[in-house]
């Protein structure tokens, strides 16, 4: 069922990093149900083109283009890309992630850059280059990043992402205000558990794992990305104008029940975690 109007986004040109799989794929195919032209982005050619076969289904084209968010040089390039293509961009979406659990104290400075250079660079590097165009065309825009619910409480075992994602989350507050006067808006969303291929290979790699976060969630269940798609289409569409610096959590109630989604981890033992370590990098 949907529930909006099959125009609602009707010419608008959304941008998504990530958006061949995932939250970031479920986000384009609900635009593109209500109207909108769809770019997508990541790292690996191959599923984008995949991913741009299949939902250009139904008369709808999608265009896609391979990019490192971690490269600013390659940052600029996919904007210029989809300008060249839609002639203009209206919204940015900043999905483009990665994470993994782990204990701090295990982690070395590249894994701690192998999240934050993608969040934190990668969404400061397309939000930069995207709103310096929009300023210096005098077209206003949507930019919609997708945070965490961990992003205002921190949680233990994600640490990187943690702070990472509460930087992302400072920058959308921040430009909130900076930004508006050029007719650039700002909104967050902070997903709880979604069931991902990537995400959970990484965050809940067992049965066990997994029936310990529904047990965190009041609902009992996971969310279905088509929930969190639905809310980003409304977020990005005109009846949202004047929602700005805003963050909306959905999680089934999580982050009420206990914060930090991953702080029950203090139970697993060192063996444990090293059983963990190899399946999260049989899973990468």
């Amino acid at each position: 069922m949907n529930p909006f109007s099959a125009d609602l986004l009707q010419g608008k040109v959304v941008l998504i990093t990530g958006g061949a799989t995932g939250l970031g794929r479920a986000m384009g195919e609900k635009f593109l149900s209500l109207g909108a032209q769809v770019a997508i982005a990541s790292r690996r050619e191959e599923v984008l083109k995949k991913a741009s076969e299949e939902m250009s289904a139904e008369g709808r084209t999608v265009f896609y283009k391979a990019c490192d968010v971690r490269d600013p040089a390659q940052v600029a390039a996919l904007v210029e890309a989809v300008e060249s293509h839609f002639g203009h961009v209206d919204v940015l979406v900043n999905n483009a992630a990665g994470n993994f659990i782990s204990p701090t104290e295990r982690l070395s400075p590249r894994a701690v850059d192998a999240v934050l250079n993608i969040v934190l660079h990668g969404t400061f590097y397309t939000t930069l280059e995207v709103g310096k165009r929009w300023i210096a065309q005098g077209h206003g825009g949507t930019m919609l990043n997708i945070v965490t619910s961990y992003a205002s409480t921190g949680s233990g075992f994600v640490v990187p992402s943690a702070a990472a994602k509460a930087g992302v989350l400072a920058l959308t507050r921040s430009l909130a205000v900076e930004w508006a006067r050029h007719g650039i808006r700002q909104v967050a969303i902070a997903p709880g558990p979604f069931p991902t291929e990537g995400a959970f290979s990484r965050l809940s790699p067992t049965p066990e794992f997994e029936q310990r976060m529904l047990e965190r969630i009041p609902q009992g269940r996971v969310g279905d990305p088509e929930e969190l798609a639905n809310l980003a289409a409304y977020l990005i569409s005109d009846f949202a104008a004047y929602i700005n610096g805003e963050v909306i959590t959905i999680d089934g109630g999580e982050w009420l029940q206990g914060a930090g989604e991953f702080n029950d981890l203090l139970n697993v033992t060192d063996e444990q975690w090293n059983v963990l370590a190899e399946l999260t990098r049989k899973g990468k």
